[in-house]
């Protein structure tokens, strides 16, 4: 039965995902209708009126700007991630094979780089450089920085003091080739899952972001903005507002259930514990 709980998990959450990411894919060769296109004359027609999720108060078809918003928010989460991932994870090997002054001064930055949230390194950044989906990306980034810097050097340690850790520095290897050949293979499921993790907060955020003025601009569709511009219509057209918050929560809640079933997929401790 757990089993079975675990791959339905896994299932139910790669099938969200696959269908907002096939959206995105399909919207760079099209939609419905012109995601920029203005019908006054159709404006908030409700799901089903001719148009499957309905129109926003410029006539504007749903159903195209969340297949067009898709690639906004994916496109910024998998950047921002990568981002994160690709500096993180070299810095947390780092410090876990220096274990002095160097990975004082990384955890001591990682710290430094916490105390900014998202929102208030993008505020920063926006002052400076205006606001656009580049400084969201910028943004995301360096907060999942110290993230997967945190991550990787917790795990890396534990493995520092294994007996094939000390083979391996027996038989002459450095520590950068040991922690290439060694510690990161073994450390590439918890990688994979707080990406995944960091993934959906990506999603919330940029949305977050964009609400506030702070992401993607016009006439790039962005879900966030879409949630902005609905709020002084709620009472009118509820929909405008239901469609892009299922849109994020849909695309959230896949993308944690395919965290925590790759989590119970690739850690062979817990799916021991569950049998």
């Amino acid at each position: 039965m757990n089993r079975s709980r675990l791959n339905w998990s896994l299932l139910i959450g790669a099938l969200l995902v696959s269908i907002f990411a096939v959206a995105a894919v399909i919207s760079l060769f099209w939609t419905p209708y012109d995601v920029t296109g203005m019908n006054i004359s159709a404006r908030l027609k409700v799901p089903g009126d001719g148009y499957f999720l309905g129109t926003d108060h410029f006539g504007r078809d749903l159903l195209s700007m969340i297949m067009a918003g898709a690639q906004t928010s994916i496109a910024v989460a998998v950047i921002a991630v990568g981002i994160g991932m690709g500096l993180g994870v070299p810095l947390g090997l780092a410090a876990a094979g220096s274990r002095g002054w160097l990975d004082e001064v990384i955890m001591r930055g990682n710290d430094l780089a916490f105390a900014f949230p998202a929102l208030v390194i993008a505020i920063l950044i926006t002052a400076v450089f205006g606001a656009s989906a580049v400084n969201a990306i910028i943004a995301i980034g360096i907060f999942n920085i110290p993230v997967f810097a945190r991550l990787t050097r917790g795990a890396a340690l534990s493995l520092w003091s294994r007996e094939f850790i000390l083979a391996a520095r027996v038989a002459g290897k450095g520590a950068a080739r040991i922690s290439v050949e060694h510690i990161l293979p073994n450390i590439a499921n918890l990688l994979i899952v707080q990406g995944t993790i960091q993934f959906s907060l990506g999603i919330l955020a940029e949305a977050g972001l964009s609400y506030v003025g702070l992401g993607a601009q016009p006439p790039t569709p962005s879900w966030g903005r879409m949630l902005a511009d609905s709020q002084t219509l709620v009472g009118l057209a509820p929909h405008l507002a239901l469609v892009p918050g299922l849109a994020i929560i849909l695309t959230v809640l896949g993308l944690n259930l395919l965290g925590d079933g790759l989590r119970d997929l690739l850690d062979p401790k817990l799916r021991m514990v569950r049998r």
